[in-house]
């Protein structure tokens, strides 16, 4: 792959910058959160790549495994980093069925898949970041769609309530609905992929000289264990998470 000198690579930021500007001049009051996350953005990546160097360099399996814990526990912060005004234990069924896909499939990909030992930082690390990124993304718009329904739907849900009607029937169409806005993203990428656009790791593959059909086969592979991923854990979560919403008397417990 092309190295890209550090002169080269600064100017992409020149794009930021008219990004900035056209939030600027649109008064979309979303610029300085734009800045910060650029910039986090860079340190990040800038730290990752000498910690990821140093871990290939080294792969003991400690190693792996507590780069591993720690990608769960910053993707776990993220999802609860939103003001979620429900119970604890609803939190509770969120972040068990988060942690239960984020584990259980990246282990399955890369032992059954791509057939190597889950301890290869190489392999693990960057599978598993995607899946959890994926999985987080998906639990931010599950939970933002399913709080704002509850928000906007409040009068129908204490008529129906009043009316009698048991809370588990009234809380699943809004679950439904916040299930599908979670796999929307992924089922658009997919329905789009090859055609309209190449995902980034069949490029980044393709950019380190590997055989185009050899990388389609990763991404495929990859594309399947986010949609399974995001599914499994959205799914656990809102479903088994829904009974700690009302107790035994059949009353909302938000």
């Amino acid at each position: 792959m092309h190295q890209i000198s550090l002169y080269s690579f600064a100017s992409v930021y020149i794009l930021l910058l008219i990004v900035l500007m056209i939030m600027k001049r649109a008064k979309i009051n979303k610029t300085k959160e734009l800045f910060v996350a650029s910039v986090l953005m860079t340190v990040q990546l800038m730290v990752a790549g000498y910690v990821l160097t140093y871990l290939f360099e080294n792969p003991y399996p400690l190693f792996t495994l507590l780069y591993f814990v720690s990608m769960l526990l910053f993707a776990m912060r993220r999802v609860f980093s939103q003001k979620l005004a429900l119970n604890k234990k609803f939190k509770i069924s969120i972040a068990l069925s988060f942690l239960f896909a984020s584990i259980v499939v990246p282990i399955f990909f890369i032992v059954f898949v791509t057939e190597q030992s889950f301890f290869n930082p190489q392999y693990t690390i960057p599978i598993a970041g995607m899946l959890m990124g994926n999985s987080m993304t998906g639990f931010n718009l599950a939970l933002k769609a399913f709080k704002e329904n509850l928000e906007n739907n409040q009068d129908s849900i204490h008529c129906l309530h009043m009316l009698g009607v048991h809370p588990k029937k009234i809380l699943m169409p809004h679950i439904n609905s916040a299930f599908e806005t979670a796999l929307l993203p992924t089922i658009n990428s997919m329905l789009s992929m090859g055609i309209i656009s190449l995902p980034g790791m069949l490029t980044g593959q393709i950019l380190a000289g590997a055989a185009p059909n050899n990388a389609i086969l990763y991404q495929i592979a990859i594309m399947i264990a986010i949609c399974a991923t995001v599914c499994i854990s959205v799914f656990c979560g809102l479903y088994f998470g829904q009974k700690f919403l009302y107790n035994e008397r059949m009353q909302f417990t938000f």
